[in-house]
């Protein structure tokens, strides 16, 4: 199977157990993109949707919830036949992990309703809870054996953050590991699932012309951008003990970065696509000296500003974060792979909240010509680029140098541009719909190992201490720049600069 490839045949019949089904995310996220694979009949014919609440739900009560989360979030007309033939086989079970009793009674029920819809016992369960909810959750479902695969499929979904350190993350993966093999653990990041994020490896392997370039001979750098225009909203107790570092480096920009850095695998599997990844990551240069953290890093904190012509308020006067928080909101990183292809190619990251423009990009930048054979009246000579766009609109642009029609000879750098919206007709899959329909068809290639976990935070927990041990005062940045002065010097030490066009 392609990577990420959603096909028309059906997938084994299942049930789909959601923890956490009265959150946010589940009503957001989840639900929505059921729909959609319903709508577009990619969902088993023979499927139980079991939702699961602490307490004080009923089974109507859920599908009126969800059916109004579902009308508000959904990203296509709601047909009501098919969202009430989604709804209809949905189903409420109270359970909480501070009582086993209720876990014992669940296993029950489950078993019941998987012999009523006749779903052959193949189970998907899904935390969409709080992190501090997944052992406590799996420790019951393994307790009651409603892990144990007894002929059946098992596979048990994790969101991020998947640990807050280098010690969590080892202990969150050996105890889940006690209860699951790795095989049944699907770690997700919904930044894999988007178009584009796949079209890396398209772009780089089924095309001649780029992977013959694709080195330190012809690229001088590579810039990951991912900002939101968004603050800390209703996560702030969150967020003030989490920060940019941990929320967006350590998972959605350091695996954009490995699956533009990683060797061509042998074979488009998972266990290829994801051996190659974890490789650059055990080749990134460790930040491990103060020095070189105050050199290589930058984190910022966005204080009062406007954005879009509205006002919006500081870090420090949202809701639920500390009066003298030094939480970064901001991190801006210089990142070196040691190895054949990548060396002396820096890498540099960013991300950021309350930023002037939302948008996720990859900009490689090539190398300049070796020669310049035009007169400078020409007009200045500037390097290839190409622009991997994630969001908010997914695209792939090359930048080419060309005459200007006329008689004089005048250079001009101009973009061929292909947008999947204009290019192909349709709606292209929501991320979560793409990982859904992997999960439920068993393929992990979206999803991050053990091993690309550990070894993301491996690289990140030394910058993380570099800034505890040097104890700086977190910079500032007004809302709706493009972040703070700090991060335009990391580039100019380079001679180079970030890339901060959003049309």
């Amino acid at each position: 199977m392609s990577v990420g490839q959603i096909t028309q045949k059906k997938p084994d019949p299942c049930s789909f157990v959601i923890f956490g089904v009265t959150g946010d995310l589940a009503h957001r996220l989840v639900i929505p993109a059921l729909y959609n694979l319903a709508a577009s009949d990619l969902l088993p014919d023979k499927f139980c949707l079991v939702g699961v609440a602490r307490k004080g739900v009923t089974s109507d009560k859920l599908r009126d919830s969800l059916m109004k989360g579902l009308r508000e979030f959904a990203t296509r007309p709601v047909d009501d036949t098919i969202a009430q033939r989604l709804l209809s086989c949905v189903t409420c079970i109270e359970a909480d992990p501070k009582d086993p009793a209720s876990f014992d009674a669940m296993s029950k029920q489950l078993t019941e309703l998987e012999a009523a819809r006749n779903t052959g016992g193949n189970r998907l369960f899904y935390l969409a809870t709080p992190p501090n909810a997944f052992l406590p959750i799996s420790r019951e479902l393994g307790r009651t054996g409603m892990l144990a695969e007894n002929g059946a499929w098992r596979r048990l979904v994790v969101e991020k953050p998947f640990g807050t350190d280098l010690a969590s993350a080892k202990a969150l993966n050996s105890e889940l590991l006690k209860l699951v093999p790795e095989h049944e653990i699907y770690r997700i990041d919904h930044y894999l699932g988007k178009e584009t994020v796949q079209n890396i490896l398209v772009l780089r392997f089924a095309n001649g012309m780029f992977e013959p370039i694709w080195n330190r001979n012809h690229i001088d750098h590579v810039q990951i951008t991912v900002d939101e225009q968004l603050g800390v909203g209703h996560r702030g107790s969150f967020y003030d003990q989490t920060g940019a570092l941990r929320d967006m480096v350590q998972n959605h920009l350091l695996q954009l970065l490995c699956l533009t850095a990683m060797e061509p695998p042998a074979r488009n599997d998972q266990e290829s696509i994801r051996g190659e990844k974890i490789k650059v990551l055990r080749s990134l240069r460790r930040i491990e000296t103060l020095e070189d953290v105050a050199r290589k890093t930058v984190r910022a904190q966005y204080r009062a500003g406007s954005i879009d012509g509205r006002s919006v308020p500081g870090y420090l006067e949202e809701d639920d974060i500390a009066p003298h928080s030094n939480t970064e909101t901001f991190v801006a990183l210089k990142a070196e792979i040691d190895n054949w292809r990548w060396a002396g190619v820096p890498f540099y990251l960013r991300t950021g909240k309350r930023m002037g423009h939302r948008v996720s990009e990859i900009v490689i930048q090539f190398r300049r010509v070796p020669h310049l054979l035009f007169p400078d009246q020409a007009g200045m000579m500037q390097e290839n680029r190409l622009i991997i766009r994630l969001q908010p609109d997914e695209s792939i642009k090359l930048g080419l140098m060309i005459k200007v029609p006329g008689s004089k000879m005048v250079l001009k750098r101009v973009f061929l541009n292909l947008n999947l919206a204009d290019t192909y007709e349709g709606r292209p899959p929501l991320a979560y719909e793409r990982l859904l329909m992997d999960v439920i068809r068993g393929n992990a290639t979206l999803f991050m190992h053990r091993d690309e976990v550990e070894e993301a935070w491996k690289w990140c927990e030394p910058i993380l201490d570099g800034w505890q041990e040097r104890g700086d005062r977190v910079r500032a940045y007004s809302a709706g720049s493009w972040g703070p002065s700090e991060s335009i010097a990391l580039l100019v030490r380079d001679d180079r600069s970030w890339y901060e066009q959003v049309a």
